[in-house]
C-alpha cells in the first residue's frame, strides 16, 4: 500500500427497534360502533380500499359480529393514511403492530 491510498472500514448500518417498528408490518383494524349504519360502511370500505360489493360486505360483518376486522396489511405509512381516511368517515379505527410478518 503506498502512502496515498486509506484504508476505509465498513460499518454495518445497525437499526434501532424504532426505526424496525416502523419499517414492519402494521394492521388497520375497524373496531365495531353503535353509529354507523351496516349499509354506510360498506360503502366507506368500498370508497376508501375499492373493495368489491362481496370484500366490503365480509368486513362490515366481521366487524358488526365479532367486533373488529383487519382491513389491510402493510407498511406503516400507508396504514396510518388509510386509519386517518376512515376516521375522517367517523369509522372507529386502530393500529397494530403485525407482529407475524
Amino acid at each position: 500500500m503506498t502512502r496515498s491510498e486509506t484504508k476505509t472500514q465498513v460499518v454495518p448500518s445497525r437499526q434501532t427497534d424504532e426505526e424496525l417498528a416502523l419499517a414492519g408490518q402494521w394492521r388497520v383494524v375497524v373496531l365495531n360502533d353503535p353509529v354507523n349504519l351496516m349499509s354506510y360502511v360498506v360503502l366507506v370500505f368500498k370508497k376508501v380500499f375499492g373493495f368489491d360489493d362481496q370484500t366490503a360486505r365480509r368486513h362490515m360483518l366481521e366487524v358488526h359480529e365479532r367486533g373488529r376486522s383487519v382491513v389491510w396489511r402493510g407498511l406503516r405509512e400507508k396504514a396510518e393514511a388509510y386509519a386517518f381516511t376512515l376516521q375522517q368517515w367517523h369509522l372507529t379505527t386502530v393500529l397494530e403492530a403485525d407482529e407475524a410478518h
